[in-house]
């Protein structure tokens, strides 16, 4: 019985170590536009997934589905159609940044998709059982 005991303490031990590890390096990726509003940058970046994008050709198409900038209509004018924006994408230092070949529009809302930092699934989804197939974006609106 008493064997029993210290085997169940050890494993919610062993569980809680094991939960509290593997989040500990899973920080959100941050989306903001520039200080001067003429690019959208991405940090937080893991330092893995930095060294690929730097390693990866400069106009790689695999850079460009990871990242998309889409065009949509705001509550002011619903004139806007939802269209993908057109632009470069840079790595410097810890971030990504999205020049687009037009300057943003003020007043418009813009919907960023990304793919950097994404997971299946974090240790907490998993022992609920919530995992899934795909990988889901992260998304933030900015307005401008």
């Amino acid at each position: 019985m008493f064997i029993r005991i210290i085997q169940l303490a050890g494993m919610v031990c062993f569980f809680c170590l094991f939960i509290g590890c593997s989040t500990a390096n899973n920080k959100p990726v941050l989306i903001s536009f520039s200080s001067d509003s003429n690019a959208v940058v991405i940090s937080g970046i893991s330092a893995a997934g930095l060294a690929q994008l730097k390693n990866s050709p400069a106009q790689d198409s695999l850079v460009y589905s990871l990242l998309s900038v889409l065009q949509t209509p705001s509550e002011q004018d619903t004139s806007v159609v939802e269209q993908p924006v057109k632009g470069l994408i840079f790595v410097q230092d810890s971030v990504v940044v999205f020049k687009p070949e037009r300057s943003f529009v003020k007043g418009r809302d813009y919907l960023v998709l990304t793919y950097l930092n994404s997971q299946f699934a974090n240790t907490g989804a998993m022992l609920k059982g919530q995992m899934t197939y795909k990988l889901k974006p992260v998304q933030k609106v900015l307005s401008r």
